[in-house]
């Protein structure tokens, strides 16, 4: 006789995570609790009472861990870069270089150091380590990121939100030749005879830049599609409706990788490429809210995934050792980075202590490690997952408990400003 009730249980959930990913965010509004806190409570929940649903744990399901991270990224950083109202310039970004040429090389070695000293991860461990909880996250957070494109003529980001997505759509991309080399490094040793030469000019600069260049010519071509006499004859944005973000999404990352560059960095670029080409447009709107909807459902089941493997060993052998490295690394690490790299900036002080602390781990992290002990040997590859696991668990608590109440007051401060200061006529250009 054929047993239903596994899958009905699984199918009942899926249903019931669903619904709560539609329905959340308003019913959560400006509380301090975010959507990613009460899926992560559900998972646990749910895989501590219902013992028929299947094993979370992500060393027991390396390839499925792999994929379903890589894709949620993915669709992610398209609706990061399609979200963005600045306009591209070396100055109006400034803060965004900042967090990528000082902020991400001093998270890089605090967290190595800390590996290397006090978890006594080794040297591969260690830069993997490093390399995996190096970026900002752009799918856990969206509280703090711009959060949808804005089609009127001049409309601008305020300076931490736009600091925040534009950092986590390009750094995701730029983690990826620190993993390769605490890869090359668990495969060959730490000479760099073995390894460096090819990781400088193939992981770092042909990677890089084909990445990018993938991006842009994908994204200029569909800003052509869209926004040209013929995209008007052919009727595509009254047609194509959200569908062709798809296209977008699976063109930039399959372009980047026959090329052997990094599709996470071509993904973003094309999406910010195309809200480039045309920016008054509503078709924007519909593009990022389809790519909205798709994200939210995928982080769902990740953190669902997360929640359970939680309770179902994933941090059984950790010690208190890695407990208190994972409380440094999201309260101490990249706060401090990031205010040494946006001193001094464009940045005020409270935006400066903002965009410093949410450095959100999520995900892209997930992604990371998945990748790199499925293409390398490391001796500790189970506490590896526990301690990135607890690095997340941690962000998204804290993270998810401050983000509303902090952007409530940062806005609030702007407009204070903004009011006093004549000169201030936009709360979202006032640095506060």
């Amino acid at each position: 006789m054929a047993d239903f009730t596994g899958d009905g249980i699984l199918f009942l959930a899926l249903g019931v995570a669903a619904l709560a990913a539609a329905l959340l965010p308003r019913l959560l509004g400006k509380l301090p609790v975010s959507m990613p806190m009460v899926f992560l409570a559900g998972g646990a929940l749910a895989f501590a009472l219902v013992p028929g649903l299947p094993d979370p744990l992500p060393r027991e399901h390396p390839e499925i861990a792999l994929r379903l991270t890589e894709v949620c990224v993915i669709v992610s950083l398209l609706g990061a870069g399609i979200a963005i109202n600045r306009k591209f310039s070396f100055r109006g970004w400034s803060s965004t270089w900042r967090l990528l040429g000082l902020t991400m090389p001093l998270t890089i070695l605090a967290v190595g150091l800390l590996g290397w000293w006090a978890l006594g991860l080794g040297v591969a461990g260690a830069v993997l380590l490093a390399a995996v909880l190096s970026p900002t996250d752009p799918v856990l957070a969206t509280e703090v990121q711009v959060s949808e494109p804005v089609d009127e003529p001049g409309a601008v980001d305020d300076e931490t939100r736009f600091a925040l997505t534009s950092e986590a759509g390009l750094n995701d991309g730029l983690a990826f030749p620190f993993t390769l080399a605490a890869v090359a490094v668990s495969l060959v040793g730490v000479d760099p005879a073995g390894w460096l030469g090819e990781w400088l000019l193939v992981d770092v600069l042909w990677r890089i830049g084909v990445g990018v260049a993938a991006g842009f010519v994908i994204g200029w071509l569909f800003g052509k599609l869209f926004f040209s006499r013929t995209g008007d004859e052919l009727r595509i944005v009254q047609r194509a409706e959200g569908f062709i973000a798809i296209a977008a999404i699976l063109l930039a990352y399959g372009a980047a990788a026959i090329v052997e560059g990094y599709g996470f960095l071509a993904v973003f670029v094309c999406g910010a490429t195309i809200r480039a080409s045309e920016r008054a447009h509503g078709y924007h709107g519909v593009l990022h809210t389809f790519v909205e909807q798709i994200e939210r459902l995928l982080t769902v089941v990740v953190i669902v995934l997360l929640g359970g493997a939680a309770v179902r060993g994933l941090f059984a052998d950790i010690g208190w050792i890695d407990i208190v490295a994972a409380l440094v690394i999201v309260l101490l690490v990249r706060p401090l980075a990031g205010w040494i790299g946006l001193t001094p900036g464009r940045t005020g002080p409270r935006e400066r202590t903002v965009i410093a602390f949410f450095g959100v781990r999520g995900i892209g992290s997930l992604f990371y490690v998945a990748y790199a002990l499925t293409h390398g040997a490391f001796a500790q590859a189970d506490r590896l997952w526990a301690i990135v696991g607890l690095v997340v668990v941690f962000s998204i608590v804290i993270h998810g408990m401050a983000a509303a109440p902090a952007m409530a007051l940062l806005d609030a401060e702007r407009r204070r400003v903004a009011r006093e200061d004549p000169a201030e006529d936009d709360p979202r250009t006032t640095a506060v």
